[in-house]
Protein backbone atom coordinates (compact mmCIF):
# COMPACT_ATOMS: atom_id res chain seq x y z
CA UNK A 1 0.00 0.00 0.00
CA UNK A 2 1.34 3.42 -1.00
CA UNK A 3 1.69 6.21 1.51
CA UNK A 4 -0.19 9.43 0.72
CA UNK A 5 1.92 12.31 -0.53
CA UNK A 6 2.82 14.68 2.26
CA UNK A 7 4.05 18.20 1.50
CA UNK A 8 7.27 19.28 3.19
CA UNK A 9 6.78 21.51 6.23
CA UNK A 10 6.66 25.20 5.36
CA UNK A 11 9.98 26.99 5.73
CA UNK A 12 9.78 29.87 8.16
CA UNK A 13 10.79 33.33 6.99
CA UNK A 14 13.16 35.34 9.13
CA UNK A 15 15.48 34.39 11.98
CA UNK A 16 14.96 31.44 14.32
CA UNK A 17 13.50 32.25 17.73
CA UNK A 18 13.21 30.63 21.17
CA UNK A 19 12.75 26.80 20.88
CA UNK A 20 13.71 26.81 17.18
CA UNK A 21 17.34 27.49 18.17
CA UNK A 22 18.84 23.99 18.37
CA UNK A 23 22.50 24.49 19.25
CA UNK A 24 24.24 23.70 22.53
CA UNK A 25 25.56 27.21 23.21
CA UNK A 26 25.18 30.71 21.80
CA UNK A 27 26.96 34.07 21.92
CA UNK A 28 24.40 36.02 23.98
CA UNK A 29 23.65 39.74 23.76
CA UNK A 30 21.34 41.15 26.44
CA UNK A 31 18.29 43.33 25.69
CA UNK A 32 20.28 46.46 26.64
CA UNK A 33 23.07 45.57 24.15
CA UNK A 34 25.71 44.22 26.55
CA UNK A 35 27.62 41.11 25.42
CA UNK A 36 27.22 38.27 27.96
CA UNK A 37 29.62 35.92 26.14
CA UNK A 38 29.16 32.26 25.25
CA UNK A 39 26.16 30.89 27.17
CA UNK A 40 24.32 27.53 27.12
CA UNK A 41 21.13 27.84 25.04
CA UNK A 42 18.84 26.74 27.92
CA UNK A 43 20.25 29.47 30.17
CA UNK A 44 19.88 32.06 27.39
CA UNK A 45 16.26 30.99 26.84
CA UNK A 46 15.56 31.25 30.58
CA UNK A 47 17.02 34.79 30.69
CA UNK A 48 14.76 35.78 27.77
CA UNK A 49 11.68 34.30 29.50
CA UNK A 50 12.58 36.07 32.78
CA UNK A 51 12.85 39.38 30.89
CA UNK A 52 9.50 38.70 29.14
CA UNK A 53 11.19 38.84 25.73
CA UNK A 54 12.29 36.45 22.97
CA UNK A 55 15.64 34.88 22.16
CA UNK A 56 16.33 35.72 18.49
CA UNK A 57 19.17 34.32 16.38
CA UNK A 58 20.82 37.38 14.81
CA UNK A 59 23.85 35.78 13.11
CA UNK A 60 23.23 32.04 12.52
CA UNK A 61 26.39 31.40 10.46
CA UNK A 62 28.94 32.40 13.09
CA UNK A 63 30.36 29.90 15.56
CA UNK A 64 28.71 29.91 18.07
CA UNK A 65 25.60 31.63 16.64
CA UNK A 66 24.92 35.15 17.94
CA UNK A 67 21.56 35.48 19.72
CA UNK A 68 19.96 38.56 21.21
CA UNK A 69 17.23 38.97 23.80
CA UNK A 70 14.59 41.29 22.32
CA UNK A 71 10.90 41.72 21.51
CA UNK A 72 10.55 39.71 18.27
CA UNK A 73 7.29 41.39 17.23
CA UNK A 74 8.88 44.84 17.40
CA UNK A 75 12.05 43.57 15.66
CA UNK A 76 9.99 42.15 12.77
CA UNK A 77 7.94 45.36 12.48
CA UNK A 78 11.06 47.56 12.37
CA UNK A 79 12.76 45.37 9.75
CA UNK A 80 9.60 45.56 7.58
CA UNK A 81 9.61 49.35 7.92
CA UNK A 82 13.29 49.51 6.90
CA UNK A 83 12.62 47.32 3.85
CA UNK A 84 9.63 49.48 2.83
CA UNK A 85 11.73 52.64 3.21
CA UNK A 86 14.50 51.16 1.05
CA UNK A 87 11.95 50.20 -1.64
CA UNK A 88 10.49 53.70 -1.56
CA UNK A 89 13.89 55.30 -2.18
CA UNK A 90 14.66 53.10 -5.20
CA UNK A 91 14.16 54.75 -8.59
CA UNK A 92 12.98 52.47 -11.35
CA UNK A 93 14.53 53.62 -14.63
CA UNK A 94 11.93 53.53 -17.36
CA UNK A 95 12.54 53.70 -21.10
CA UNK A 96 10.33 56.37 -22.63
CA UNK A 97 9.79 56.40 -26.37
CA UNK A 98 9.73 59.45 -28.62
CA UNK A 99 8.46 58.77 -32.16
CA UNK A 100 9.37 61.02 -35.07
CA UNK A 101 9.27 61.12 -38.87
CA UNK A 102 12.18 62.24 -41.08
CA UNK A 103 10.34 65.38 -42.29
CA UNK A 104 9.13 66.51 -38.84
CA UNK A 105 7.98 70.14 -38.54
CA UNK A 106 10.15 72.51 -36.41
CA UNK A 107 7.45 73.12 -33.78
CA UNK A 108 6.69 69.41 -33.42
CA UNK A 109 10.43 68.77 -33.10
CA UNK A 110 10.75 71.40 -30.33
CA UNK A 111 7.83 69.86 -28.41
CA UNK A 112 9.43 66.41 -28.62
CA UNK A 113 12.76 67.85 -27.43
CA UNK A 114 11.06 69.51 -24.42
CA UNK A 115 9.45 66.18 -23.51
CA UNK A 116 12.79 64.43 -23.92
CA UNK A 117 14.47 66.94 -21.56
CA UNK A 118 11.72 66.35 -18.98
CA UNK A 119 12.23 62.57 -19.21
CA UNK A 120 15.98 62.99 -18.65
CA UNK A 121 15.33 65.25 -15.64
CA UNK A 122 13.17 62.47 -14.14
CA UNK A 123 16.05 60.03 -14.64
CA UNK A 124 14.46 57.98 -17.44
CA UNK A 125 16.09 56.69 -20.62
CA UNK A 126 14.68 57.77 -23.98
CA UNK A 127 14.32 55.62 -27.07
CA UNK A 128 14.07 57.83 -30.17
CA UNK A 129 12.24 56.00 -32.95
CA UNK A 130 12.30 57.44 -36.45
CA UNK A 131 9.68 55.80 -38.68
CA UNK A 132 10.06 55.75 -42.45
CA UNK A 133 7.05 55.41 -44.73
CA UNK A 134 6.91 54.58 -48.42
CA UNK A 135 9.62 56.32 -50.42
CA UNK A 136 11.17 57.86 -47.29
CA UNK A 137 13.23 54.63 -47.06
CA UNK A 138 15.29 55.93 -49.99
CA UNK A 139 16.33 58.96 -47.90
CA UNK A 140 17.79 57.33 -44.79
CA UNK A 141 20.46 60.03 -44.75
CA UNK A 142 17.72 62.51 -43.64
CA UNK A 143 16.92 60.18 -40.73
CA UNK A 144 20.54 59.89 -39.66
CA UNK A 145 20.92 63.67 -39.89
CA UNK A 146 17.83 64.15 -37.67
CA UNK A 147 19.06 61.65 -35.05
CA UNK A 148 22.50 63.30 -35.05
CA UNK A 149 20.78 66.66 -34.47
CA UNK A 150 18.88 65.14 -31.51
CA UNK A 151 22.14 63.71 -30.15
CA UNK A 152 23.94 67.06 -30.43
CA UNK A 153 21.11 69.02 -28.77
CA UNK A 154 20.89 66.60 -25.83
CA UNK A 155 24.68 66.19 -25.41
CA UNK A 156 24.88 68.32 -22.24
CA UNK A 157 22.37 66.23 -20.25
CA UNK A 158 22.30 62.82 -22.03
CA UNK A 159 24.69 60.31 -23.55
CA UNK A 160 24.11 57.88 -26.40
CA UNK A 161 23.57 54.38 -25.07
CA UNK A 162 22.98 52.74 -28.45
CA UNK A 163 23.83 54.47 -31.69
CA UNK A 164 21.28 54.84 -34.53
CA UNK A 165 20.52 51.52 -36.21
CA UNK A 166 17.95 50.48 -38.77
CA UNK A 167 15.31 47.94 -37.68
CA UNK A 168 13.02 47.24 -40.61
CA UNK A 169 11.30 50.49 -41.57
CA UNK A 170 12.43 52.41 -38.49
CA UNK A 171 15.68 53.81 -37.14
CA UNK A 172 16.25 53.55 -33.37
CA UNK A 173 18.62 55.33 -30.96
CA UNK A 174 18.65 55.07 -27.16
CA UNK A 175 19.80 57.94 -24.94
CA UNK A 176 20.49 57.77 -21.19
CA UNK A 177 20.66 60.69 -18.73
CA UNK A 178 24.07 61.73 -17.43
CA UNK A 179 24.30 61.24 -13.66
CA UNK A 180 24.86 64.51 -11.81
Amino acid sequence: MRRPYRAPPPTKEGPRTNQEIRVREVQLIDHDGSNLGVTPTEEALQRAVDAGLDLVEISPNSSPPVCKILDYGRYKYQSQKKAAEARKKQKVVEVKEIKMRPNIDTHDYEVKMRNMKRFFDEGDKVKVTLRFRGREMAHQDLGIALLNKVRDETAEFAKVESHPRLEGRQMVMVLAPIAR
